[in-house]
């Protein structure tokens, strides 16, 4: 048995996520998306001819994007990586494809064996949207003082309950994350958010990037995100952001 590392690239646009979703019946108004997970799977089974179920990272939800997620999943088969992986991405749709392929040892759990994830959030920061740009980032056209969104980023660093940014109804019992890293850097139109922690709430990044966008454009007063945070209330921090400015750029592994 072979344990098989896929590391993975996608546009999360047309896709309900990276989890298979339960099945429910169409209809003329509601039409199931696919999602990641399924689409590979699928694709695995037309090469491997046998049903393959992988191992993702994590959920994306639906629209977020990845530049490297990471899935695995374990096969008998002698197929050669090089040759699977030419076999992949040659059946995979044009926004999934396969970057990176390993074998690695039978203990590898894509999941539990992550120590972190890198996400970046995009804002496109001026005063037209962009046609290019339109399902990667998220349009802003009013002033933003990056600079402060930074300063106001830093009570954030290290471990604490991030309940002030859950989705509201999470049923999650333990809200205790440890962020590693927040990094906010403007280029031109665009403003980098990236956030690295050990682990993500449901729309943590989209909330806590909403809350630096109000505090950057001057509706909340300079020091909230602290006072947000120690609050552990989600109806005091910021909106919840569309899901295209979303991109899972690294899980990290020892």
């Amino acid at each position: 048995m072979r344990n098989i590392k896929l590391t993975i690239e996608y546009d999360g646009t047309n896709y309900a996520g990276w989890q298979v979703q339960a099945r429910v019946q169409k209809t003329e108004h509601r039409v199931q998306k696919k999602t990641i997970q399924e689409t590979i799977e699928k694709t695995l089974r037309k090469i491997l001819q046998k049903r393959i179920k992988i191992i993702g990272s994590g959920r994306t939800d639906a629209g977020v994007h990845a530049q490297a997620q990471v899935a695995n999943f374990k096969t008998a088969s002698k197929i050669t990586l090089e040759k699977l992986k030419r076999a992949l991405n040659g059946n995979l749709p044009e926004d999934i494809k396969i970057i990176k392929i390993e074998e690695v040892a039978i203990g590898f759990h894509s999941r539990f064996c992550a120590k972190s994830k890198l996400y970046r959030y995009t804002i496109l920061n001026r005063t037209h949207p962009s046609a290019f740009l339109r399902n990667t980032t998220y349009f802003y056209p009013h002033p933003l003082d990056s600079k402060l969104m930074q300063e106001e980023a830093r009570p954030l660093l290290g471990r604490h309950n991030f309940s002030a940014f859950q989705a509201c109804g999470s049923s999650v019992k333990d809200s205790v994350r440890t962020i590693k890293k927040v990094q906010i850097k403007k280029e031109g139109d665009l403003i980098y958010v990236d956030i690295e922690a050990d682990g993500f709430l449901y729309n943590m990044v989209r909330n806590i990037v909403g809350t630096l966008i109000e505090i950057g454009r001057g509706k909340l007063p300079e020091g909230s995100a602290k006072k947000i945070l120690l609050a552990r209330n989600r109806k005091f921090a910021g909106p919840t952001l569309p899901a295209k400015g979303l991109c899972l750029l690294e899980v990290k592994y020892k």
